[in-house]
C-alpha cells in the first residue's frame, strides 16, 4: 500500500504559519518580479483568481479583501524539508515528488493505515504548521487519486462522502464503493491524464475514472500511448510505477531569471551570469556531477517596444568536465563579453549546464599545449567543498566568487535583482529575520 501526502496550498500555507492574520482570507503568492499569481488560497480561488493569472488583472479584487505576497522560496523550501522529515518517520521508504508532495511505501507496515494517516497529518500540523491530506492506494495513480478525493471532500463538501475528507484509503473500501467513487470522478482528475488527452477521451465516450478503468487497454494504446495504458492498469490495481529511493540525476541544469531592473552595463550582465553559473555549479555538486558544456543566453524584453531588441545565446565547450564554480564562471563571463552589445537594456539571462556526467569518472589526458596557452583555472574539488561547507554553515553567499559582486560592490541587494516588494521574512533560515515574540 502506498500513500501520497500533499500539503494544501503549500505556498499560502507556509505564509500563514508566521502570519496568522492571513488565515481565512483570500491570499495569492506572486511570481518573480511580482508578475503573476503562482499560488492561491481557497478563498482566492472562490473570488475567481486563476492559476498564473497576471497580478494586474486581479489587483482590483483588493477591494474585496484579496491580499498578495511575493514568493518566498527560501522559506517554502525549508518548510518542505521539515514536512518531509516528519512524513519519513511513518514509512520505511519515501520518494519526494515535489516541494509539497511525497509518496510513502507502507510495505511491511502493520496496523490501521487510516489511523496512521490521521496521526501523520496531525504531526505535520503540530510540528510544522501545514495542513495536509493523505491518500492511500495500492498503486501510485490510485494513491494520488485518493489524495485528490481527501482534498476535495474537505474543500467542496458534497463532492465526495464527508468521511473521506483529509485522509482517504482506497484499501479500506469495498470493490463496490471504490467503483462508485471512480464513477463519480471526472477522467480529467486522474493523474497522468492531461487536458488534451481528457478532451479526446470524453469525445470517445470515456467521461469518468471508472469509464477509463473499464476501457480496453489495447485500443487505448493504439489511440494514445503507453502512458495511458499504464494509467488504466494502475487504476485496476496493477502497479506500473514504483517508488524509487534514489532520484535520478538531472541531465541538464538551468538557472535563469528576469531582472527587476534592466541591465545595460557589461559589469552588471557579467555579475548576473556569474551568479547564475555559481548557482548551477552548486546544484551540479549536490548531485555529484560534472558539466562538459556551458551555455549562456540573455535577451531584451519584447514588451519594451521603444528599446533596441537583441538576444544572444552562446555555448562554451569545456576542455575537461568540471563542477568548479570558478571554471564555470570564467566560461560564462567570456560568453557574455563576446555577445554583449552596448546601449541595450537586457531583461533576462540564464546559464545552462549540459553534457553532465559522474564527477568521479574523469578520463586522463596529456597536457601537450600548456606551454603555448595561458594557464587555465584548474579544478580544486577541496576548495569547492570548503566553500559549500561554509555557505551551508553561515548562510548562502557567505563565500562567493569576486565577479558575483562586480557591479554591486558586494551589496546584499543587486540593482538587477527580482522585485519582491511584498516578500515576508525568511523566518526559519535567517537569524536577522526570525520572529520576535514579546512576553
Amino acid at each position: 500500500m502506498l500513500a501520497l501526502v500533499d500539503a494544501n496550498n503549500m505556498y499560502v500555507s507556509c505564509e500563514r504559519v508566521f502570519a496568522p492574520r492571513l488565515r481565512g482570507r483570500p491570499v495569492v503568492v506572486l511570481s518573480s518580479n511580482d508578475g503573476a499569481c503562482i499560488a492561491r488560497s481557497n478563498e482566492a480561488k472562490d473570488l475567481g483568481v486563476k492559476m498564473a493569472q497576471p497580478w494586474f488583472e486581479v489587483r482590483h479584487l483588493q477591494r474585496q479583501g484579496l491580499l498578495a505576497v511575493s514568493a518566498n522560496f527560501e522559506l517554502y523550501g525549508d518548510m518542505s524539508q521539515r514536512m518531509m522529515a516528519v512524513e519519513a518517520r511513518y514509512a520505511p521508504r519515501q520518494k519526494v515528488y515535489s516541494i509539497d508532495e511525497s509518496f510513502l511505501d507502507f510495505e511491511g507496515v502493520s496496523g490501521d493505515l487510516l489511523a496512521i494517516g490521521r496521526d501523520m497529518r496531525a504531526a505535520i500540523w503540530r510540528e510544522v504548521g501545514l495542513p495536509s491530506c493523505v491518500g492511500f492506494g495500492p498503486t501510485k495513480t490510485l494513491a494520488k487519486l485518493a489524495n485528490h478525493v481527501a482534498k476535495m471532500a474537505e474543500r467542496k463538501p458534497g463532492s465526495y462522502p464527508a468521511h473521506l475528507a483529509q485522509v482517504c484509503s482506497f484499501g479500506a473500501m469495498s470493490p463496490e464503493d471504490l467503483a462508485a467513487l471512480l464513477d463519480a470522478t471526472p477522467v480529467g482528475d486522474v493523474w497522468g491524464i492531461g487536458r488534451r488527452i481528457s478532451g479526446q477521451l470524453i469525445a470517445s465516450g470515456i467521461h469518468t475514472a471508472g469509464d477509463l478503468r473499464r476501457s480496453d487497454t489495447a485500443t487505448l494504446r493504439k489511440q494514445f500511448n503507453v502512458t495511458v495504458e499504464k494509467t488504466v492498469l494502475e487504476l485496476r490495481g496493477t502497479a506500473c510505477l514504483t517508488v524509487d529511493d534514489v532520484v535520478a540525476p538531472r541531465q541538464q541544469i538551468l538557472v535563469s531569471r528576469s531582472f527587476g531592473t534592466p541591465i545595460h552595463q557589461l559589469d552588471g550582465l557579467i555579475e548576473a551570469a556569474s551568479e547564475f553559473a555559481a548557482r548551477a555549479a552548486e546544484k551540479l555538486r549536490e548531485q555529484g556531477s560534472a558539466a562538459g558544456s556551458l551555455s549562456v543566453f540573455f535577451a531584451t524584453s519584447p514588451y519594451r517596444v521603444n528599446d533596441r531588441q537583441h538576444s544572444a545565446s552562446l555555448t562554451m565547450p569545456l576542455v575537461r568536465p568540471t563542477a568548479d564554480s570558478r571554471v564555470l564562471i570564467t566560461a560564462a563571463t567570456e560568453a557574455v563579453r563576446q555577445a554583449w552589445r552596448p546601449g541595450v537594456n537586457y531583461a533576462k539571462a540564464g546559464v545552462i549546464l549540459s553534457d553532465l556526467q559522474n564527477a568521479g569518472a574523469h578520463q586522463g589526458e596529456l597536457d601537450l599545449f600548456s606551454a603555448c596557452e595561458p594557464a587555465p583555472v584548474r579544478d580544486q574539488p577541496k576548495l569547492m567543498a570548503a566553500m559549500d561547507a561554509l555557505n551551508r554553515r553561515f548562510g548562502r553567499d557567505a563565500v562567493r566568487i569576486g565577479s558575483q559582486t562586480l557591479a554591486s560592490s558586494g551589496q546584499a541587494t543587486r540593482s538587477w535583482a527580482v522585485k519582491q516588494e511584498r516578500r515576508t521574512p525568511r523566518c526559519t533560515t535567517r537569524w536577522d529575520e526570525m520572529p520576535r515574540v514579546r512576553c
